[in-house]
């Protein structure tokens, strides 16, 4: 019963002076909502990277090519160099090869599902009248549409003989078709693409739209929808008919479900060195996607949680406020904790009772600071294009930590308040 005294007379004294009291609390409300805000935005950022990575192909091992390190850099890694690096450019012994990438299916054909293998032509603009569409062309295999998980809008796949033939046909996206053709796919299928490529607009290409994908956005993207590059894919034999490619910089697994990918990682990478034991310019690097989402989620979540530690200061400003405030409630309150003291109060019920003010205090701060910060991370997460991800461990945490502000900040003045002789407190003017 003394404590719901106690939060009584905690309520009537916070609504006596409503103005010091909302002044008082302004640190904690900050405080709170700044953390609670920041928490939000990075849990949104967090789960859309990793939902983004993971829809790419969460147990997806890469292959690839990597310039080694000159004998003169200081570590392995490649951070530090004694000079400036020669980057060097791959000859056609250094590429992974067709029969290569055949070898690591047969010899791990129980757990790779399909391999996804893209070779890239360059960037262009494509043109008619005043319509143009910003694309990088790209050969591919079929694997690579389900290794990056694309849907169809309209339209076919290629066909196996498209892909044996090499033949002039396209998948375009649907924004190709929207900038190009107003959105309507019916009118884009069977038309003809004419593609300059070069400085010098040097090679001319022209390709057949047979389909339209649906383009997923990568993320935050700095030019307009209009203006954004998205892929146009060929059949891979047409790819390297134009490029005269004798192999390829890197690949993609796509592992059986239920493989361990940073295991099959290791593997393919220890099978794969044999080919480039001897090669003084370039070796084999692998990595699983999934690896690749924990390292990303560790370094988002050390960022997060180091920002809302620097947020988190200004709760002891806060709590500072609350001890001065609480120190003058005490002063101008000294008759009344005499007069209590004189009928048979304790130094423990004193106490209490003043701990009670300052724990309501900093309490209804940080439902307010609460309300604050959901709102302040649901405008950051949608400005920058996010869904908002708030925690309830965010939301308790706070509460409890408000709490303990209280506590600690109001100990001191309450402790004094109990501490007063009743005769020099009922004198006191």
């Amino acid at each position: 019963m003394l404590i719901i005294e106690n939060i009584l007379l905690a309520f009537t004294a916070l609504f006596t002076n409503k103005m010091r009291s909302l002044l008082t609390m302004l640190g904690i409300i900050i405080g709170i909502g700044s953390v609670i805000a920041i928490v939000t935005v990075g849990n949104s950022l967090t789960n859309s990277i990793t939902s983004e990575m993971a829809g790419m192909g969460a147990n997806n091992v890469i292959v690839g090519i990597q310039q080694r390190p000159s004998e003169d850099e200081s570590d392995e890694m490649g951070m530090r160099y004694s000079g400036r690096r020669i980057t060097k450019k791959p000859q056609d012994a250094d590429l992974i090869t067709r029969d290569y990438i055949q070898e690591i299916v047969t010899e791990f054909r129980d757990e790779i599902e399909d391999i996804s293998v893209e070779e890239t032509l360059g960037q262009a603009k494509v043109e008619k009248g005043r319509n143009y569409a910003n694309i990088s062309l790209s050969g591919v295999n079929p694997g690579y549409f389900k290794a990056n998980n694309i849907k169809m809008d309209a339209g076919s796949m290629f066909s196996s003989k498209a892909y044996e033939d090499g033949k002039s046909v396209c998948l375009v996206s649907d924004r190709f078709v929207t900038n190009m053709y107003n959105g309507d796919n019916d009118k884009a299928i069977g038309k003809e693409i004419e593609i300059e490529m070069g400085d010098r607009a040097n090679k001319y290409y022209v390709f057949t739209i047979i389909g339209v994908y649906k383009y997923e956005s990568q993320g935050f993207e700095m030019a307009s929808a209009r203006d954004v590059s998205t892929p146009v894919y060929i059949p891979l034999n047409s790819a390297l008919k134009k490029s005269h490619a004798k192999g390829f910089a890197s690949f993609t697994i796509m592992t059986v479900s239920g493989v361990d990918s940073d295991e099959l990682s290791l593997k393919v990478k220890t099978y794969m060195d044999r080919y480039y034991h001897n090669n003084k310019d370039f070796q084999i690097e692998t990595f699983s996607l999934a690896s690749m989402i924990s390292a990303m989620g560790s370094m988002l979540g050390t960022v997060q949680t180091a920002i809302t530690v620097i947020a988190a200061i200004s709760l002891i400003v806060g709590g500072i406020g609350v001890m001065n405030i609480m120190l003058v409630s005490i002063s101008e309150r000294t008759r009344e904790i005499g007069t209590r003291k004189a009928l048979g109060a304790t130094n423990g019920s004193i106490r209490l009772q003043f701990i009670m003010e300052s724990i309501v205090l900093c309490l209804v701060g940080g439902i307010l600071g609460i309300g604050v910060g959901l709102a302040g991370g649901a405008a950051g997460a949608k400005a920058l294009g996010y869904a908002a991800s708030p925690t309830a461990s965010s939301i308790v945490a706070a509460l409890l930590f408000s709490m303990a502000v209280g506590v600690f900040f109001g100990y001191y003045p309450a402790n004094k308040a109990a501490k007063m002789n009743p005769i020099d407190a009922l004198r006191y003017e």
